[in-house]
């Protein structure tokens, strides 16, 4: 049976080592060869929004190379033609195993995907097995209210929330996302926390809420990994994730905790996979799998091999090379085959 994929939620440092770890764990769950969708929608009004989503096709083309992974840049950077309403554009996500957002406005976000193809697109992909991950902006995007960071820290607009593209109320739950929570960038001089906008005017917004919508603040470099099936949240990166809900203390989960799903509410699996999406857009992506789209030899790399490869990284590193060959051989007994290449070890089966 089909589950539905993980969503990835990222405070920042996407492509940072530790805010990264993220897509390696999303990654050794999915099929390999893999194949990734980096979105520019979020940074779509900025010039050079090609340039920015660029960097994180090279950063996961390196990060995942043991997967290797085919990467497409998405360039939706606004609806209508050519953008987040256009098939032609779309393409690489009809079959996408992985697609990421990132940092840009949240507002814009939601203003360009949602009631979109694009939007169908992404909550059909994820019914079918497919990976979400979303950093910065686009993570406060999702919730089902978004916090207007440019509105208000930089033209002054008092606090209030912007309607969001509210993707999680697929699985029942009912959040709103807060990246950046721990930020310092304004050191001494201005309280740059809770995504910039300060302790004191996210009270106010707190204030705002209604009594049963949860919190998840995500701290820099860290994130969460959301396990719809399992119903469990899995803490990554350097810090911490903090969950505020009505009246209750806030809780702190830590890098490497995994915590219930049942904190942010009651998590309920769609009756059908294709509830609520559009029917013309299920019935696409699903002949693009019956079309053999979707690679039936694609295979995923065993956990055991994936944790020789690491132990081979480290026998390399401290120059052991007779344990790094030791480690390849064993590799090899269990059907894939290393190359090692300047940016690495590349996997692939034998």
């Amino acid at each position: 049976m089909v589950r539905p994929g993980n969503v990835a939620l990222i405070g920042s440092g996407e492509t940072a080592a530790r805010g990264g770890q993220a897509f390696d764990l999303l990654a050794r769950q999915l099929p390999a060869p893999l194949r990734v969708g980096v979105m520019e929608t979020p940074a779509g009004f900025e010039i050079n929004s090609a340039q920015v989503a660029g960097r994180v096709v090279e950063y996961l083309r390196k990060r995942l190379q043991n997967y290797q992974p085919t990467i497409d840049l998405v360039p939706a950077r606004r609806r209508g033609p050519g953008g987040t309403d256009d098939w032609d554009t779309l393409a690489p996500l009809k079959a996408a195993h992985l697609v990421f957002m990132g940092p840009g406005s949240p507002t814009y976000t939601v203003r360009q995907l949602q009631d979109s193809l694009a939007w169908e697109i992404l909550r059909a992909r994820l019914r079918m097995g497919a990976a979400i991950a979303l950093a910065s902006a686009a993570t406060a995007a999702v919730g089902a209210l978004a916090i207007p960071v440019y509105e208000i820290f930089k033209v002054g607009e008092d606090p209030h929330w912007k309607p969001g593209l509210n993707l999680l109320a697929d699985f029942g739950l009912n959040c709103v996302i807060v990246p950046h929570w721990n930020n310092t960038e304004g050191g001494s001089d201005v309280d740059t926390g809770r995504c910039f906008i300060g302790l004191e005017r996210f009270e106010i917004l707190r204030g705002q809420l209604p009594a049963e919508m949860t919190v998840i603040g995500i701290d820099e470099h860290s994130g969460v990994i959301l396990d719809f099936t399992a119903q469990t949240c899995r803490v990554t990166g350097r810090d911490g994730v903090h969950i505020l809900r009505g009246d209750q203390e806030p809780l702190l989960f830590c890098s490497g905790e995994t915590f219930s799903m049942s904190l942010l509410g009651e998590c309920r699996l769609p009756e059908h996979l294709e509830d609520g999406i559009d029917p013309g857009v299920w019935d696409a992506l699903q002949a693009v799998e019956a079309d053999g789209s979707n690679d039936p030899t694609a295979t995923m790399v065993p956990e055991e091999v994936e944790r020789l490869l690491l132990d081979r990284q480290s026998a390399r590193a401290r120059k052991d090379w007779k344990e790094s060959d030791r480690i390849r051989d064993a590799v090899s007994n269990l059907g894939w085959k290393i190359t090692d290449t300047p940016e690495g070890q590349k996997l692939e089966p034998a």
